[in-house]
């Protein structure tokens, strides 16, 4: 047999071995695959897309890595529950998951809080640091565990804004009486300084604004707060959101549901959240600075709360800590350990990123960029 002759028939032998191969292989991975049907609450509405589309970004990426067969159907805040009840949704098995933040659920225990965002703790590398190589995973679900539930995080809005306000607030007294739509800890916080905190849905925000009923509103930052016109009635734009430094969403199941789960679906789901967790914040990223550009042309003033305010702030937060863990044995385990971190953390940040980027800032305000 001449050499075109054996390389021929061999590439024919070697072809209808890969099909007999691949015929064989396919009950295989369809039997590793099962078919398996979650629902996820979301705690956010459609309208803000970006912080809602991490529970579609994270069921579009498992059906592709399982061919369709693992199916995780998203329900807007409202839909199945309302957006406060997403975690108790996922807890008593109604759903298997909740896409939610942490601190919506502070009534119950503070300790929720303390792995999305508190005043003066973490921005979002840092939390994402903390979170997957400081411990921080383990010891939030360490916590979780005792709703039945286990997290991981699905997203990050990044550093929040102060909020707008009627007036300008230059001063700690300038605080004094000021009702404020603002709740959990950071209204906690803010009540020492004379803040009367108020609760309100996004949708009562603007004419309780433009009505005079509060003075002033958190919400997030400018891409989600563009959408809903604050500065026509409280022009002034407070920044930064000091108790929402790097607050993070998170994908909590239901424990026994993803017990459940084959190990390589549990796999795949760590990693789908991961990457869901770093495309949030690179989207915020992107579309923050289009946001700030628009809103500074409608008449949005910026403005940074004072060293004042800040260090007021801070004292009040370390009151209210330090009362909290005098009782509370899960919110210090959890405390101590940020607190170990974010010393060490902006240690290393004064050492290269900030002088990196205060320089870069410099030559952005001379118009050199």
């Amino acid at each position: 047999m001449d050499r075109r002759t054996f390389i021929t028939k061999a590439g024919f032998a070697g072809a209808g071995a890969a099909a007999a191969a691949t015929t064989l292989a396919a009950p295989a991975i369809a039997q590793s695959n099962p078919k398996i049907t979650w629902r996820i609450a979301s705690s956010f509405p459609k309208s803000l897309e970006t912080i809602y589309g991490g529970a579609p970004d994270l069921a579009k990426m498992m059906s592709e890595a399982t061919e369709g067969n693992f199916t995780l159907q998203p329900f807007a805040a409202g839909e199945i529950v309302p957006g406060l009840q997403a975690m108790d949704a996922a807890s008593s098995g109604t759903v298997e998951a909740a896409h939610t933040v942490g601190y919506y659920y502070v009534g119950k225990d503070p300790t929720w809080a303390l792995g999305s965002a508190v005043p003066f703790a973490l921005n979002a590398r840092g939390m994402n640091a903390w979170m997957y190589h400081g411990g921080g995973m383990a010891l939030y679900n360490e916590f979780l565990g005792k709703s039945g539930l286990i997290g991981f995080p699905g997203g990050n809005t990044g550093t929040q804004m102060g909020g707008w306000f009627r007036k300008e607030i230059k001063t700690p007294a300038d605080l004094q009486g000021l009702k404020m739509r603002i709740a959990g800890i950071a209204g906690q916080v803010l009540s020492k300084l004379g803040v009367v905190p108020q609760q309100l849905a996004g949708g009562d925000i603007y004419p309780s604004l433009e009505r005079g009923t509060i003075d002033a509103a958190e919400w997030v930052g400018p891409h989600d707060d563009e959408k809903l016109g604050f500065q026509k009635v409280a022009p002034f734009y407070y920044y930064p959101g000091f108790w929402e430094g790097g607050p993070t969403v998170h994908f909590m199941f239901n424990k026994a549901a993803y017990d459940g789960l084959p190990e390589h679906y549990k796999s795949l789901l760590r990693t789908a959240c991961q990457a869901t967790d770093a495309n949030m914040l690179q989207k915020y990223d992107y579309l923050n600075p289009i946001a700030i550009r628009k809103l500074v042309a409608n008449g949005a003033q910026l403005r940074p709360f004072s060293p004042e305010i800040m260090q007021a702030c801070f004292d009040a937060t370390n009151e209210l800590f330090a009362s909290i863990e005098t009782t509370n044995a899960d919110f210090k385990k959890i405390w101590e350990s940020i607190k170990a971190f974010r010393k060490e953390n902006y240690l290393y940040t004064q050492v290269a990123d900030y002088p990196f980027d205060s320089f870069m800032v410099s030559l952005q305000r001379a118009n050199k960029l």
